[in-house]
């Protein structure tokens, strides 16, 4: 975040504590949703091979992309577990990689480090784009009386003078705003939604199924475990990377033994927290992802589970006596 849209927050009722949360006064207000989504950041890469460089390093498939489509993809260490999962889209020379910002560095240097002779360059383009999101009933009709358009869901991208827009889902989106087209964008949004801080917007993705990996999950997971083929984050076709032979094999072999599942407790723990059950003896069953306030009280999460676990309907947060773990309808059709 910059200090710029530091103060114009502060101007519009931000709560902003030491870390860069943003939070606002709960509100009452019907329709749209309206969140600040600078804790999450973006690597710039530019150059004529760009194109090769990534396509050599991320779980899908950028071929085909043009500057209407949002890829969603990870990277992942030789033994295909995942340092970060992001979405990769295009503007104008640059290919942009959106993820959260307390892994921008970590993976812009790791990356960086295969660059070597290739005729591309990562940077930090944080304060290039201010990012926003746009969530709820009418949405879609706020963005398209203000930029024209919407983009459809599935990651379609609207491209606008003043930024782009990712169609996340029917009434989702992020955008991403020139910093000096930002505060008008900001107010003529504010005037039909409710703004709403991090911790609400993140409660959205976890109630999608949507993983984040964070620094306490940084190579925990194969793309699998999360997911992640499911929602398209993955090609099989593509050729190598990091760990394309460890995710390819999983998937052939049909040897995905955790899932990912959505799921309730009263207890709040932290992302990375393990998980136990008295049908698994001897380890932990898996593995905390994202958690979420519910608006019911108690704290919805993301969970990777051993499925012999999960079938036996005991999961367990940070011991084999700690607080259950209930399922919750998933929301996306799961592989039996």
């Amino acid at each position: 975040m910059t200090p710029a849209w530091h103060t114009f927050l502060d101007t519009q009722g931000a709560q902003i504590d030491a870390a860069g949360a943003v939070s606002f006064p709960p509100s009452a207000t019907a329709g749209p949703l309206l969140a600040d989504l600078s804790h999450f950041g973006l690597i710039a890469f530019s150059g004529e091979e760009t194109l090769t460089f990534l396509q050599g390093q991320i779980t899908n498939d950028l071929r085909d992309q043009g500057l209407d489509q949002a890829v969603f993809a990870g990277y992942c260490n030789a033994k295909g577990r995942l340092y970060a999962n992001f979405l990769v889209l295009r503007r104008e020379a640059d290919t942009l990689v959106l993820l959260p910002a307390s892994l921008r560095e970590i993976l812009q240097k790791r990356l960086s480090m295969f660059i070597m002779r290739s005729k591309t360059r990562a940077r930090d383009a944080d304060a290039e784009w201010v990012r926003l999101g746009l969530a709820g009933a009418g949405a879609r009709a706020v963005l398209t009386r203000l930029w024209g358009a919407a983009p459809a869901a599935g990651l379609a991208v609207l491209q606008h003078a003043d930024g782009l827009a990712i169609g996340l889902a029917d009434d989702r989106f992020d955008l991403l705003v020139r910093p000096d087209a930002a505060p008008a964008l900001w107010q003529a949004l504010r005037a039909e939604a409710t703004p709403i801080g991090h911790a609400a917007w993140d409660a959205a993705l976890v109630s999608a199924g949507i993983p984040t990996i964070t620094p306490a999950t940084v190579e925990a997971f194969t793309p699998q475990m999360v997911n992640m083929e499911l929602l398209h984050g993955v090609s099989f076709t593509k050729g190598c990377y990091p760990g394309q032979e460890v995710v390819a094999r999983t998937q052939w072999l049909g040897k995905v033994k955790r899932r990912m599942f959505l799921a309730h407790s009263a207890a709040e723990v932290a992302p990375g927290t393990h998980l136990f059950s008295a049908a698994v003896l001897g380890q932990d069953c898996g593995q905390i992802v994202n958690v979420a306030a519910a608006a019911s009280g108690g704290y919805d999460y993301l969970a990777v589970v051993r499925l012999d676990a999960w079938k036996a309907a005991d999961v367990r947060l940070a011991a084999r006596d700690g607080v259950a773990l209930t399922a919750l309808p998933q929301p996306y059709s799961l592989p039996e």
